[in-house]
């Protein structure tokens, strides 16, 4: 490991320990001694976001965590990550996880449900959430060992797994995957494996699944191939970005498709 490597593991582990305290720039540069420019450099580096941004990220994953395990009301829960304004942390929130605050804490008790509904398919076709033009992004995604579940999989607009992706699929074994007729934009691919009996609170704060990604953003444009994405599951790193998507969300929505699909 570089000795750059180790001062921004230092900032990310501060990072962790410090999240109901004032975080700026500077704070964070100094905690490493390097000047705030190349700090927030390596850092987006090495984790693909902005020093902030990923203190944002965090603090809504703290947020969801308290709403599963504490009965902390929704506006106090806010004010814990920082958002004074009820308002803001409820859109912030919902935009980020796909649900609003009261909704995906209820989601607890039907994540079950999804799970169950997802085992008793056959087989998971290789399916796209829009059919608009001709791109395709295909890969294929790898792991250390036999998996026992879905994987889920999905093209991003930003470099985390933040927001409903615009292309995403659940598969039921390693192997090949395929997004067709993708717009053309800029993507990140990401993925995570859920195994069968997981409990629901660890699907909803899913800190150890399996993940991956690629750093790189996929820049997709017309009649243009893309090369084939090698995507290898690991177990979380500490740079790697919180899952903030609602992954119970993405279950149902392919669970809809696949009923569409049939009728």
């Amino acid at each position: 490991m570089s000795y750059q490597s180790k001062e921004i593991d230092q900032a990310l582990n501060y990072i962790q320990e410090h999240l109901h305290d004032p975080l700026t720039l500077q704070r964070l540069a100094k905690e490493v001694s390097y000047s705030p420019y190349h700090f927030s450099r390596l850092f987006k580096r090495r984790t693909g976001l902005t020093p902030l941004y990923y203190v944002s990220t965090m603090r809504l994953q703290r947020a969801k965590e308290l709403l599963l395990t504490t009965d902390f009301d929704v506006r106090d829960i806010g004010i814990e990550i920082g958002q004074q304004s009820l308002g803001t942390f409820t859109s912030r929130f919902t935009k980020s996880v796909g649900l609003p605050p009261a909704q995906f804490r209820q989601s607890l008790h039907s994540t079950n449900n999804i799970v169950h509904a997802l085992q008793q398919l056959k087989k998971f076709p290789m399916t796209t959430l829009h059919v608009q033009s001709e791109n395709s992004v295909v890969g294929t995604i790898s792991a250390n060992g036999p998996l026992h579940g879905i994987i889920l999989v999905g093209l991003f607009n930003k470099p985390l797994p933040e927001g409903l992706p615009e292309y995403g699929t659940l598969l039921d074994s390693l192997g090949d995957f395929s997004f067709k007729n993708v717009l053309p934009g800029t993507y990140y691919l990401m993925a995570t494996s859920i195994s069968w009996g997981i409990e629901s609170k660890q699907i909803l704060l899913p800190h150890k699944t399996l993940r991956t990604r690629i750093a790189k953003p996929i820049i997709l444009k017309n009649e243009e191939p893309i090369a084939r994405q090698y995507l290898h599951l690991h177990p979380p790193r500490l740079d790697d970005p919180p899952i903030l998507v609602s992954l119970p969300l993405l279950m149902q929505s392919f669970l809809t498709r696949m009923t569409r699909m049939k009728e």
